[in-house]
């Protein structure tokens, strides 16, 4: 009996984001020229400087550099969330993370769909930030009641995409054709529409309840929002985008910068205006939707639960401190207490680290090594360590990104109610903990190296006092 071949979840998921950055490329020709702008950025900086580009190249973070993206997307109900789960899954993606936007005003929540596994990651890191309405957080019950309505009669997916997700799911994967008209398909979700859900009155009133809820409610699917490329120097980015004539946002999001890049940074150029035809195509009216624009990101190091606290703690004061100040400055001052060295990031347990038996520690395990803590391999040269790479997202940044292109009267103050469980309910899944997957990459990491050196994979990390 002839077994089916099928393709890698890996591959379809490559597959896909070409497919969808070509389209999106197609759509928002900015797009294309801020991705020349990353690509000559990058190439600056590798070769200003050869020990990042060299250690880029041992961790294999150097092929993907390319061919990274995160999108983002906005769904309406608990059914597209559900079904857009699906079609991620068959790509290898999962739920990781939980983000509540409403307390920066924003009304939804929010999880990143990401391959988990090191070797996923390293082939294709795609990851997709998708948002879920919270339509509870609309005050006007009749509108509330009205955007359930047009929402419960759209379809955001094809027949056919539905069919295929089906098919991955009963038989275990899909065949090369298959792959192909998965791809194909599951693109029209993606896909920008002109032509608006609901007549211009209707368009007003979930303007006005706030301009996400406008978007996400007046078209037939969520269209891919933004697609974001990963620069190895985001201030090169930022200047080269003002240089090239277009409208940077005038912060970048997250951390200050550093010799030791941390989290997330990330910048954008303004939302686009675009031409929309309101109406059910008799009398349609002409008018204008604001809603994709240009994001670029440099990612950093993963910060242990302990590093997420002091981050969360300065950026905070930093933010109290810029209301009546320079904001760049204020972080600048405030981040003078998080350490900027690798040794004492990982001294201090702030970040996550992958390790490495070196050259030294081969030789030695000839002579059968011995050690009482991994902390001491590291000091005695037979191990060394990378920080892993933060694949997440930050709620403070995101809500930054999102404000900045909704305009500045889009300030909204929703009373706290954060519930990671109606997401997941939604979902059909538990969300994975980010924190719980870096810790156990950096324990793999350790358990790997040990056996490498002959140890027992189970030695202390650090040696009892």
């Amino acid at each position: 009996m002839t077994r089916t071949a099928f393709v890698p979840p890996d591959e379809i998921r490559s597959l896909f984001s070409s497919a969808l950055s070509d389209m999106y490329r197609a759509e928002v020709p900015q797009y294309g020229t801020l991705l020349d702008l990353v690509a000559a950025v990058n190439g600056d900086a590798l070769a200003s400087e050869p020990a990042l580009k060299a250690r880029l190249e041992r961790d294999g973070e150097l092929a993907r550099l390319d061919v990274e993206r995160h999108g983002a997307i906005r769904v309406g109900s608990i059914a597209e969330l559900f079904d857009m789960r699906r079609l991620f899954a068959v790509m290898g993606m999962v739920p990781v993370g939980y983000y509540d936007l409403s307390m920066a005003g924003v009304p939804v929540h929010s999880t990143a769909f990401r391959p988990v596994d090191a070797d996923a990651l390293r082939r294709n890191p795609f990851r997709v930030f998708t948002s879920l309405l919270r339509l509870e957080l609309i005050e006007d019950e009749g509108l509330r009641v009205e955007a359930a309505s047009i929402l419960s009669g759209r379809r955001i997916f094809t027949p056919r995409a539905l069919e295929l997700v089906a098919t991955s799911e009963a038989l275990g994967g899909l065949t090369r054709d298959q792959a192909v008209e998965f791809v194909r398909e599951a693109l029209e979700t993606f896909r920008w529409h002109s032509q608006a859900n609901v007549c211009l009155s209707t368009y007003k009133a979930l303007l006005d309840a706030h301009r996400l809820v406008a978007d996400v409610v007046s078209f037939r699917g969520p269209h891919i929002n933004h697609l974001t490329p990963r620069t190895l120097d985001i201030d090169a980015v930022q200047a080269g985008m003002a240089a090239r004539g277009m409208a940077a946002k005038a912060l970048i999001e997250g951390p200050p910068r550093r010799a030791c890049p941390i989290l997330l940074r990330q910048t954008s150029f303004q939302a686009l205006s675009e031409p929309v035809s309101f109406g059910t195509g008799k009398g349609d009216v002409q008018g204008t939707h604001t809603a994709r624009f240009g994001e670029i990101e440099q990612r950093g190091a993963a910060l242990t639960p302990k590093g997420r606290a002091l981050y969360d703690e300065l950026l905070m004061a930093a933010r109290r401190d810029a209301q009546t100040g320079d904001h760049d400055a204020a972080l600048k001052v405030r981040f003078r207490s998080f350490p900027d060295d690798w040794r004492m990031l990982r001294d201090r347990e702030l970040a996550f680290f992958c390790y490495f038996p070196t050259p030294a520690g081969l030789e030695a395990v000839a002579d059968r090594v011995s050690a009482p803590s991994v902390d001491h391999l590291v000091t005695q040269g037979y191990l060394g360590y990378e920080p892993i790479t933060y694949e997440d997202f930050l709620p403070v940044s995101a809500a930054g990104i999102f404000q900045s292109n909704l305009g500045a009267g889009e300030q909204r103050h929703y009373d706290e109610r954060s519930n990671r469980a109606s997401l997941e309910h939604a979902l059909g899944a538990s969300i994975q903990d980010e924190m719980a997957l870096y810790a156990e990459a950096q324990a793999l990491s350790i358990r790997k190296a040990l056996a490498r050196l002959g140890l027992d994979p189970d030695l202390p990390f650090r040696a009892e006092a």
